[in-house]
């Protein structure tokens, strides 16, 4: 397999994901009462964090792959695209679910926007690794 195709597969793998998180996942736990915030953000982070290692490893691996191979533009918006996800996550994300408590709406708030930022990168990373197939 291309290093292409194998980053466009563990993009659109990652960009499914990530849409789901961001429409389903962080809504359902924002919304969680004080009462049982943290049993609820407990068993989401024990869950989540073996499927972003799976994926994140994956992201990094094929993207190495295709960085060594040349990509073209389009690979490289993609690799872009990916790196911002990856680095919101690294930044923002990550930090902010450790500060979260049941009496934290401003930061949960933030979470839901940095991870629509999220969400962003890892649709355009999926679509151009995908057109750049083409």
């Amino acid at each position: 397999m291309s290093p292409e195709v194998a980053f466009a597969l563990v993009a659109a793998a990652h960009a499914g994901f990530q849409a789901t998180v961001t429409a389903l996942v962080y809504p359902a736990l924002v919304e969680v009462g004080p009462a049982a915030w943290d049993v609820a953000h407990a068993h989401h982070s024990r869950r989540i964090v073996p499927l972003v290692a799976v994926l994140y490893a994956g992201l990094v691996a094929t993207g190495v792959a295709l960085v060594v191979h040349g990509p073209g533009v389009l690979g490289w918006v993609g690799l872009a695209g990916v790196a911002v996800a990856l680095a919101t996550t690294a930044v923002a994300a990550a930090p902010l679910h450790g500060r979260l408590r049941a009496d934290t709406d401003d930061l949960r708030a933030r979470l839901l926007v940095v991870d629509r930022v999220r969400c962003a990168g890892a649709v355009v990373g999926a679509l151009a690794a995908a057109c750049a197939l083409l």
